[in-house]
């Protein structure tokens, strides 16, 4: 038997909390403009502690509510929508977990900004995954949504942090040509939490592939580098 819903319990707090001045700001921040990788997204203008604070009270929150408020029209509703499928992941059951695997990947065109798929794809997709084959990353990796390529190589810092680099290397050798700047950023990010754990790794693929990198993508990837040790890289004299 499925659980009572909660969803509108959830929306009218979320309304409660909604500050039109901080949705404005919100609105610039995360780039809604006209031709901008967040055009038209709504806000209602609540902050990420506050969102999370909600997620813990509603913990008990059932799936398919969870699954609703991912197709909110509201950025926050959407993440929260994520926040609470996170948890329910974390505490699930295997069946459990591999029911939110597949709503998530079947929800991705609302997945649309890069704080929803940063806050999700490493506890969901990469966490899922951990211990089955990572095809389904590399299919990601090649969608002509942006949000989708970002889940990719984001959703590789769950294998990072397990000390398992192989699908971060191989998904950021496929994304070197990308021409979005969030994907240059994602993935010189994930080198870079990568370099944190086995530097030897990183340079080894810098090497090869820093003269092709993205200028964004190499200036994440080198950022904790030495300062004459990020510059040979930077003015090509490695």
């Amino acid at each position: 038997m499925n659980p009572p819903s909660l969803l509108p319990q959830i929306q009218a707090r979320l309304h409660e909390l909604a500050d039109p001045e901080t949705a404005l700001g919100s609105q610039r921040f995360f780039k809604t403009g006209p031709g901008q990788y967040g055009a038209g997204d709504h806000f209602l203008g609540i902050k990420v502690p506050v969102l999370r604070r909600v997620a813990a009270e509603f913990r008990e929150v059932g799936r398919d509510d969870a699954g609703q408020l991912l197709r909110s029209p509201h950025h926050e509703a959407r993440l929260l929508a994520l926040l609470l499928l996170v948890q329910a992941f974390d505490q699930g059951n295997p069946s459990e977990r591999q029911a939110i695997y597949d709503l998530y990947l079947g929800a991705t065109r609302h997945i649309n900004n890069w704080d929803l798929v940063d806050a999700s794809a490493p506890y969901i997709v990469g966490a899922h995954l951990a211990e089955r084959e990572r095809s389904p990353l590399y299919l990601l990796a090649q969608s002509a949504s942006l949000w989708e390529r970002r889940i990719a190589i984001v959703a590789t810092f769950h294998f990072i942090r397990r000390g398992e680099f192989a699908d971060t290397l191989g998904i950021a050798a496929r994304l070197l040509s990308d021409r979005e700047d969030l994907i240059h950023k994602a993935t010189g990010w994930m080198l870079r939490e990568l370099g944190k754990r086995d530097l030897a790794v990183l340079e080894t693929f810098l090497q090869r592939h820093y003269r092709a990198m993205p200028r964004t993508m190499l200036r994440y990837a080198i950022e904790r580098f030495p300062e004459e040790r990020r510059l040979a890289y930077l003015h090509g004299t490695v």
